[in-house]
């Protein structure tokens, strides 16, 4: 059941406490950003105001640590937050790395194969090395979709051969790939992924196009844990702010869930609670009247 409201007495049937609440695991996408990815002045306003209240903001994301850098800034929340669907966790502003699980370069050279067959777009975010700290995304051609995703996330794809890029030295496993593709094809290279590796790789669909394939250990709940351990939080009541299925994880690591009304069935029947949609400042408004 989906509840609404949390302070007032007939619409708190938890019995949530806010003034003990010591953490966010945010969401980003579809949760607390507008329109083209964009983050309100509002939003950034409440969330400001429970960093103020001493509530921790961890930012638990499908982007890298670049395309959300500049929400991170905006609301001033700082430690580990979790990047990659959990494949990362890295303390901020230090950008030293906590946690890290890396998908093996026999997985990601399958997946390249795939894309090559099927004429699907894929890409591929390598490790950081010290000439590129915060890592590399590399695609095998420029196509509407890379430019798509540049303008999601201010991240332009390096061109090259992927299959080259893979025989590196050193290199032992990527962050994550990623098909970017009309959702009818995701079933299909799902049941390929799923009859190759079983349970041995994590697959996510994170926005409609967006199908993410990672380490099998990796989940934004794993993250949120580490990131809660990581600041001795890991008994604290949190609360998970997430809309897609890739969030699910999320609200099982947390105490209670909260699901913007857009959020997909999945998630707003996982979810303890429900809060205006992410296109008109729902979280804010929830913040504002919950929070102050």
């Amino acid at each position: 059941m989906i509840y609404t409201g949390f302070m007032q007495n007939s619409h708190n049937p938890l019995g949530i406490d806010p003034a003990k609440i010591k953490a966010f695991a945010l969401d980003l996408d579809g949760t607390c950003l507008g329109r083209n990815g964009s983050l309100s002045g509002r939003t950034i306003r409440s969330l400001k105001t429970c960093l103020h209240r001493g509530i921790q903001v961890i930012i638990c994301t499908g982007r890298s640590i670049d395309a959300a850098e500049p929400y991170r800034v905006a609301i001033g929340a700082e430690g580990p937050m979790v990047y990659f669907n959990g494949a990362e966790v890295v303390d901020m502003p230090s950008e030293t790395m906590v946690q890290a699980a890396l998908l093996s370069l026999e997985a990601v050279d399958y997946c390249v194969d795939l894309s090559r067959s099927r004429g699907l777009y894929y890409q591929v975010y390598f490790p950081g090395t010290p000439e590129h700290p915060r890592g590399i995304l590399m695609a095998e051609r420029q196509t509407q979709e890379t430019e798509m995703y540049r303008i999601h996330t201010g991240i332009q794809a390096v061109i090259g051969d992927l299959k080259q890029a893979l025989a590196q030295p050193g290199l032992t496993g990527c962050v994550k790939g990623m098909f970017i593709s009309e959702p009818w094809f995701h079933e299909d290279i799902r049941a390929q992924l799923v009859e190759r590796f079983g349970q041995g790789i994590y697959i996510a669909r994170t926005l409609r196009t967006f199908l993410e394939i990672m380490d099998a250990a990796v989940s934004k709940g794993r993250g949120l844990r580490c990131a809660l351990a990581y600041q001795g939080l890991q008994d604290a009541p949190v609360i998970a702010f997430g809309d897609e299925e890739n969030d699910l994880p999320l609200f099982e690591a947390a105490t209670y869930a909260a699901a913007p009304a857009n959020a997909k069935e999945l998630v707003l029947r996982a979810a303890d609670f429900q809060f205006g949609p992410n296109t008109e400042d729902g979280l804010a408004a929830w913040l504002e009247q919950w929070f102050g």
